[in-house]
């Protein structure tokens, strides 16, 4: 089996969840550190969130960068599976969800949960694009 031309946007498409994850995680460290929440606790208790602004924001980004880890498999395979169909829009879909978390994460971590919303739906329709897509060329891939 030979890879469709244009396959090798998908590899780069797929880094940038990579660099998007970092970027969270960095983010989450900051954030733990500022809230003064010590490892392992994952996140802040209710208490310490009601009295420390700072708590929250941790909140906010921790379930930011959750959020991400729960989503990247089932865009990476899609990804890699619309791909052998359709490369181009496949990468384009992949680097739009990047695009899409990065403005979650900055609603997001602003402490206001509305925020995310925005980046959230663009992301969401970018995974059912994908699901899709992909869906539909392993479909057609099957042996006639």
């Amino acid at each position: 089996m030979s890879l469709p031309e244009g396959y090798g946007y998908i590899p780069s498409s797929l880094m940038t969840i990579g660099w998007v994850l970092i970027w969270q995680g960095i983010l989450v460290g900051r954030y733990r550190k500022r809230a003064g929440i010590n490892y392992p606790q994952l996140y802040a208790e209710k208490a310490e969130v009601q009295d420390s602004q700072a708590a929250l924001r941790f909140n906010c980004m921790q379930r930011a960068h959750h959020n991400t880890l729960e989503s990247a498999p089932v865009v990476f395979i899609s990804t890699v599976v619309a791909g052998l169909k359709y490369p181009a829009l496949a990468a384009a879909m992949c680097g739009a969800y990047s695009f899409a978390r990065v403005i979650y994460t900055i609603g997001y971590k602003s402490g206001q949960p509305k925020r995310r919303l925005y980046g959230g739906a663009i992301s969401t329709l970018t995974v059912l694009g994908l699901v899709s897509s992909a869906t539909y060329a392993a479909y057609q891939l099957l042996p006639q």
